[in-house]
């Protein structure tokens, strides 16, 4: 018997769930009740209301990270025009991860004998949560570059297969993917009676890291390149920059999740730049830091409230500093800052 989870939470997608439902269930159909699917959450059963006007589904269990078969994670459903608003999708999805949901696929991950699949949006949350730090995956084409941030490797696929992870790209994928996996786990023959059923024929091609590589081509090579880890750039004008951003800073970031205290300690020595940023119990070095016309950049690999990679542009004036915090698809998180003390003390 092979059993399917399709995990629900609050503000999920409807066509991103009930697409892959009805596949699996009309699967189930064909292969002789061989495949059992179930609607589940990270609490138990219960009803769960969607990101589409709030239509309710009833969940008939809780999600078991130890039930061999298929874990299916929907994406999210929110206002498109605020992006920084509470029913945003990058709030719902932020909300979601902050509940059993992540330790639970993380549990199912390390297992062999289950797949987890996302459709959508739900790449990002399993990413938001630091599960797919440096595994190859799709989500919806606004939300790549995003997906790119938190640590994962963005491929511009209908369908990413990596193994125990099969993620699909926008939101009609989820029968692509179910499809897929339906053809994986039963045989050709059933995922081609389903279409039949469905009048839907699959499309686009489903990448592995199979094969041959393309020429001149790596993995990740439509995406920006990562960080170097040094810790040192020269600035263009050493002077200007010490007396401009050395010092201690107690920062202010206003996110679409919440505020976040950081403190900052910047120095320079030998007309080089040294950074490093501390929230709560976490100090990370700044990476490419630089000094350009008054404008000081770097960017920072966090791992609290989510796993990303933020990118810093600043200014000072005096003992203020203002400017904004970035990661992929989120809107620019405003930064503010006090001087706290001249020297950074940073060796």
């Amino acid at each position: 018997m092979l059993n399917v989870q399709i995990v629900l939470f609050d503000g999920f997608d409807l066509l991103d769930a009930i697409a892959p439902y009805e596949v699996f269930c009309a699967a189930s159909m064909y292969a002789e009740n061989k495949l059992a699917v179930e609607l589940v959450t990270a609490e138990g059963a219960r009803s769960v209301p969607s990101g589409t006007n709030g239509l309710v589904i009833q969940a008939s269990g809780r999600l078991n990270p130890d039930r061999a078969g298929i874990l299916l994670v929907p994406g999210a459903s929110g206002d498109v025009k605020d992006a920084e608003g509470p029913a945003s999708i990058p709030a719902i999805l932020s909300r979601a991860m902050k509940t059993e949901i992540t330790g639970l696929i993380g549990k199912a991950l390390e297992r062999g004998e289950i797949t987890v699949a996302t459709v959508c949006g739900g790449s990002l949350l399993l990413a938001m949560g630091g599960l797919l730090d440096g595994r190859p995956a799709v989500t919806n084409q606004m939300g790549m570059e995003f997906l790119g941030a938190t640590g994962a490797v963005p491929i511009h696929a209908r369908i990413v297969d990596d193994g125990n992870l099969v993620s699909g790209g926008g939101v009609t994928s989820g029968l692509d993917v179910a499809l897929y996996l339906v053809e994986r786990e039963l045989g050709p023959r059933i995922a081609h009676a389903v279409e039949q059923l469905f009048e839907f024929e699959r499309r686009g091609t489903v990448w592995k890291e199979k094969g041959l590589a393309p020429e001149g081509r790596t993995l990740g090579d439509d995406d920006e390149p990562s960080h170097s880890p040094a810790a040192r750039i020269p600035f263009e004008n050493p002077v200007a920059a010490a007396s401009m951003f050395e010092g201690i800073w107690d920062a202010t970031l206003a996110t679409p999740v919440g505020k976040l205290q950081v403190r900052l300690m910047i120095s320079t020595s030998d007309g080089m730049v040294f950074g490093k940023a501390t929230q709560g119990d976490e100090t990370l070095d700044f990476l490419n830091p630089v000094l350009k016309e008054g404008t000081l950049t770097w960017s920072l690999r966090i791992t609290k409230p989510m796993r990303l990679n933020l990118k810093f542009e600043v200014v000072a004036d005096g003992n203020q500093m203002t400017g904004t915090a970035k990661a992929g698809m989120l809107p620019a998180s405003k930064l503010t800052g006090k001087r706290l003390s001249p020297s950074g003390g940073i060796s």
